[in-house]
């Protein structure tokens, strides 16, 4: 066999696996039911100030 068909056979293969493993990971992630958001109610903010700095500009004559 030619080199170029072995790393062929073998990048294949590879490409395989990645492929099955990613299927596997998404039905995993999937089969965990619905994702909820996170409770807001709970999460109390402090208040924030916002400052706003401009800078004077002098003319002289």
């Amino acid at each position: 066999m030619n080199r170029s068909k072995i790393v062929a056979i073998i990048t294949g293969a590879i490409s395989l696996i990645l492929a099955i493993a990613y299927l596997v990971i998404v039905q995993i992630l999937d089969f965990r039911g619905e994702m909820l958001p996170a409770p807001t109610s709970q999460l109390e903010l402090p208040p924030v100030a916002v400052l706003l700095i401009t800078p004077h500009i002098h003319y002289q004559r």
